[in-house]
């Protein structure tokens, strides 16, 4: 019987770690220089984008690891699997960035 987790293949959460925090660093580090370069000083508002952006970025990082690494090792496959991981991943990001600005009434 199929465990709920079989999709992993043995995969440890301390395997997942690094992807999800590279995947979460990038747009991290690009909404703290846009913050920073405003003139504006830090609101309250900020804190959705900054925090559900990487998220979504996290979650990219992931699933581009584990389709470009693990489920797809070899050949051809492993380059579909990357070229559509990381269609995956803006598209994480952007439904991210929606959702963290909608939170946020700013989606102007």
């Amino acid at each position: 019987m199929n465990k709920p987790n079989d999709f992993l293949q043995g995969q440890t959460l301390r395997s997942l770690v690094l992807p999800a925090v590279l995947g979460a660093s990038a747009p991290f580090a690009l909404l703290l220089f846009i913050i920073l370069t405003k003139e504006d000083v830090f609101e309250s508002w900020m804190l959705a984008p900054l925090t559900l952006i990487p998220l979504g970025g996290a979650v990219g990082g992931v699933i581009f690891y584990l389709m470009g690494f693990v489920w797809f090792p070899f050949g051809k496959q492993k380059l579909i699997a990357i070229i559509l991981s990381t269609i995956f991943y803006f598209v994480a990001l952007w439904m991210a960035a929606v959702l963290a600005f909608n939170f946020t009434g700013r989606f102007d």
